[in-house]
C-alpha cells in the first residue's frame, strides 16, 4: 500500500507503486499529448509527481526531450542563477562494521588500510582545506560504534569549527554518517551541523538487503526512515540520494522522488539537496560486477528530470564524475560541486601510496580547487563559498519559502560575489584572480536592488582592505 505521509518505509516507498509507475511510463513513452501536458505543468515551476517525472524520463520523442533539457536549464537559472556552491568531503575514519558489497570500507576487505583521524590530525586536514580556500565541508565516516561513536563525530565537529587559520574558517559542516537515533540527530543539530546527508543506495528492499548482507545497515526500514528521525531531532536540512547503478536507474529514480514527496508532504519541506552519484571503481570493487551501470546520456537525462521535478532542491555532483560529465550536468541542474577532493582518510595532508590506500572510491576529476574555480569562471559560473543562509537561520521551510518566492537571489547572488572575492584575495592563482575580478565586476551590474548593490560594493572594498566574513 502506498501512503505518502506514512512513517513506515515500505508504505511511503511502495514497491508496487514503483513498478506500476515504471509500467505506466513505459506505456506512455511516445504519448505526445501526455508528455506535452506534463511539460506545460512543469513550466509553472511547482514540481512534478514521481509518476509524471517517470514519463519524462522514459520519453522517446526527440523534440520533446530537447524541450525538457531547455526547461531544465531555465528552471536552474530561475532558482539558482549561475552560482555554483563549492565544498569538499573530509573523511574522518574508514572503520566500518557493515558488509556493503559495493563499498571498499566493508569489514571483510583486508586490502584497505584502516585509519581514524585523531583530533590533531583533523586540525591538520582542516588547515590544508582552509589553505585551499574551502569554507564548507561534508564530514564522512564509516559506521562503527566502537571506533566512530557519535561522541567522536561531535568532538570532530567542534574541532573543525574552532580552527581559524590565517583568514580561513570552515563555516558550515555537513554530515554524512550512518542512520542513527532521534537523540543522536538532536545532538548533531545542537552541534550546529548544516545538512544531514544519507544516501539510500537503492530503494529496492530485496536488493538493498542483498547488497547489505551484514551489519546494522542491513535493516532497510531503519535506514530508509532515517530522514524522518532526523527531522524529528530538529534537523530541517536533509540531503538524500541513491547510488545509480546498483538497481535499474528507473526504479531508484522513482523511489528517490517518492522520498522527496514524503518529506515535503509530511514535514512541509522537501530535501535540501539531492545527490546523484554513479557507481564507480574502488579498491576491491569492480563496476563489471554490476549490470545496471548508467551511461552518460541517461545520467544527464536523470539530472534534467530531477531538476524539473523538484525545482527548489539543490543538486550535488562529486568528483566521481569526469570534468566533461560535470560540465554537462551543471548546465542541466546541478548547483553544488566538490573541488580538490580526496576520498582517503588523511588525504589532504599527504597523498597516499597505492599500497596504503584508504579511499572510498576512485576520483575522476583530479583538478585542484583553483583549477576548478578557474574552469567554472571560464564557463560563466560564479563559484560560491557562501554559507550565509545556514548561519543566519534560513534553513528548512524558511529557506525553501525564500527559494520558491524567488527572494533568495537577493541574498545568494551578492553573497556569492563576496565569498568569491575572499577566495580571490586569499587563495587564487594570479590567472584565476584576474578571471574572478572580471566576473565580479560584470555580475555586480546584475544585482537589481541598488541598495544591495552599493552595500556589496562596500563589502568588496573592505575585503580588499583585509576584512572578512560579510553576508546578506
Amino acid at each position: 500500500m502506498y501512503k505518502v505521509t506514512s512513517n513506515i518505509a515500505e508504505e511511503f516507498i511502495s514497491h508496487d507503486e514503483i513498478n506500476e509507475t515504471m509500467a505506466y511510463a513505459k506505456a506512455h513513452a511516445h504519448d505526445r499529448a501526455l508528455i506535452e501536458g506534463i511539460l506545460n505543468r512543469a513550466e509553472e515551476c511547482k514540481g512534478l509527481t514521481h509518476r509524471e517525472a517517470a514519463v519524462l524520463l522514459d520519453c522517446e520523442l526527440p523534440d520533446l526531450t530537447e524541450r525538457m533539457y531547455d526547461l531544465a536549464r531555465r528552471i536552474k537559472q530561475r532558482f539558482y542563477g549561475n552560482r555554483i556552491v563549492m565544498f569538499a568531503p573530509l573523511y574522518l575514519s574508514n572503520y566500518c562494521v557493515n558488509g556493503c558489497v559495493y563499498c571498499p570500507y566493508h569489514y571483510r576487505n583486508k586490502n584497505i588500510r584502516r585509519k581514524k583521524l585523531t583530533q590533531d590530525e583533523i586540525r591538520q586536514e582542516v588547515i590544508a582545506l582552509q589553505d585551499m580556500g574551502h569554507k564548507r565541508l561534508a564530514l564522512e565516516a564509516g559506521e562503527d560504534p566502537v571506533n566512530n561513536p557519535i561522541e567522536y563525530i561531535l568532538e570532530s565537529i567542534r574541532t573543525i569549527y574552532d580552527i581559524k587559520h590565517r583568514n580561513g574558517a570552515i563555516r558550515r559542516v555537513n554530515v554524512n554518517i550512518a542512520a542513527t537515533t532521534v537523540e543522536n540527530y538532536r545532538k548533531l543539530h545542537d552541534a550546529g551541523i548544516g545538512t544531514y546527508i544519507l544516501f539510500q543506495e537503492t530503494y529496492n528492499k530485496e536488493l538493498y538487503e542483498q547488497l547489505h548482507p551484514t551489519g546494522p545497515k542491513h535493516n532497510y526500514a531503519w535506514h530508509t526512515e532515517a530522514m524522518d528521525r532526523a527531522m524529528q531531532g530538529g534537523i530541517d536540512d536533509v540531503g538524500i540520494g541513491v547510488l545509480f547503478g546498483l538497481d535499474t536507474y528507473r526504479y531508484d529514480f522513482v523511489g528517490l522522488l517518492m522520498h522527496a514527496e514524503h518529506l515535503e508532504t509530511t514535514y512541509g519541506v522537501g530535501p535540501h539537496t539531492i545527490s546523484v552519484p554513479r557507481l564507480c571503481k574502488a579498491d576491491d570493487i569492480d563496476t563489471a560486477d554490476f549490470s545496471n551501470c548508467v551511461p552518460d546520456s541517461v545520467f544527464h537525462k536523470i539530472v534534467a528530470v530531477i531538476r524539473i521535478a523538484v525545482p527548489y532542491t539543490g543538486m550535488i555532483i562529486s568528483t566521481r564524475e569526469s570534468s566533461r560529465s560535470r560540465e554537462r550536468v551543471l548546465e542541466l541542474g546541478v548547483s553544488q560541486i566538490s573541488g580538490g577532493s580526496r576520498t582517503s582518510v588523511g588525504g589532504y595532508v599527504r597523498e597516499e601510496r597505492e599500497e596504503d590506500n584508504s579511499s572510498q572510491f576512485d576520483i575522476s576529476d583530479r583538478r585542484t580547487l583553483d583549477e576548478v574555480v578557474a574552469w567554472l569562471l571560464d564557463l560563466g559560473y560564479i563559484p560560491s563559498f557562501c554559507t550565509a543562509c545556514y548561519r543566519a537561520g534560513r534553513t528548512g521551510d524558511r529557506f525553501m519559502s525564500l527559494v520558491k518566492s524567488g527572494q533568495i537571489a537577493n541574498c545568494c547572488h551578492p553573497n556569492a560575489l563576496i565569498t568569491l572575492k575572499e577566495y580571490l584575495q586569499d587563495y587564487a592563482s594570479p590567472t584565476t584572480r584576474d578571471k574572478g575580478v572580471a566576473m565580479i565586476a560584470h555580475e555586480l551590474q546584475n544585482v537589481p536592488n541598488e541598495k544591495v548593490r552599493k552595500t556589496a560594493e562596500d563589502f568588496l572594498k573592505q575585503i580588499e582592505n583585509g576584512k572578512r566574513d560579510f553576508r546578506f
